[in-house]
């Protein structure tokens, strides 16, 4: 059997190991992503499509200088090609997705490859593609754009990126959810560790305002199979609760409970008409996306 062009570099433990997030994410998506994923919005031009409010970074070409003298605001006008699909990668870098267990990949590089990876596809297709990191509040947020200098602005910000504070998913949404006016593709990465209650009342903010929304939860593999047997002390990432136990008698409790937390998302999600998706962070890359690109296009 032949083996696959990039194949060496999308095991975690091996593209960990490349210096620039530019470089990973051009490996996931040429490897063997890249032609699986088909934009429902098929074709785009350059003709003129509306207005919209001037922010920094956009070029000042684009500026519509007659309607500057009629409202003495700057707004730039946007062409078709910019509004076929406007994308939103929101990439949770709350303190528990800096776990790893084995010091192997984080959840917070794996879930940022992932982002960088979604970035470069959707602008290689013509597409326009924001990014937004948050914990208890949005940290950062880059505005939606297609032009194929965006993705190194995205990249950048993903390579610099830590994992800080706690984690409200839900405030973060909502947030996000009443400022966004037109409607687009709202793509959540996160362990989802928060109160599934308040999150799904996030979720739901957007489904209201007609977004198409994926969640990819990301977990490390010890978090879903819990392979410990002696006794341990279990430190909370995110406070100073800390809890010596024996592994051996929570093991199947354990079990029983993150098995119920994810089936809880994995339902409610497909009951509001939400992708779903599960990453486990000892899978490759490629494999991860490609199976969830071919289950989405199928």
């Amino acid at each position: 059997m032949a083996t696959r062009p990039y194949q060496s570099f999308l095991d975690p433990a091996v593209i960990a190991k490349l210096s620039h997030i530019s470089l990973k994410a051009r490996y996931i998506v040429e490897g063997t992503i890249a032609g699986l994923h088909k934009s429902p919005y098929h074709g785009f031009s350059v003709e003129f499509s509306e207005h919209r409010e001037y922010v920094e970074g956009d070029e000042i070409k684009h500026i519509d200088w007659k309607l500057y003298g009629k409202s003495d605001k700057y707004y730039v006008k946007q062409f078709e090609e910019e509004s076929n699909l406007r994308g939103y990668l929101l990439l949770d870098s709350s303190h528990s997705m800096g776990y790893s267990s084995e010091g192997k990949m984080t959840k917070l590089e794996y879930g940022s490859y992932i982002a960088a990876s979604l970035a470069y596809l959707m602008v290689k297709q013509g597409d326009a593609v924001g990014l937004l990191t948050f914990d208890e509040d949005i940290a950062d947020f880059v505005p939606p754009r297609s032009k194929l200098s965006h993705i190194k602005v995205i990249h950048d910000k993903l390579e610099n990126l830590k994992p800080s504070r706690k984690t409200n998913i839900s405030k973060a949404l909502n947030d996000l959810a009443k400022n966004i006016k037109r409607r687009g593709l709202i793509i959540v990465i996160s362990d989802l560790l928060d109160d599934p209650k308040r999150v799904f009342g996030s979720l739901k903010h957007f489904r209201y305002r007609k977004h198409e929304v994926v969640v990819f939860q990301i977990l490390d593999k010890a978090e879903l199979e819990f392979p410990f047997s002696d006794f341990i002390l279990f430190e909370d990432m995110e406070s100073d609760l800390k809890v010596m136990a024996d592994s051996k008698a929570i093991r199947e409790e354990y079990l029983s409970r993150i098995r119920a937390f994810i089936e809880e998302f994995r339902d409610n999600c497909r009951k509001n008409r939400i992708d779903y998706a599960l990453f486990d962070t000892s899978v490759p890359l490629d494999v991860a996306l490609a199976t969830y690109l071919l289950r989405r296009n199928s």
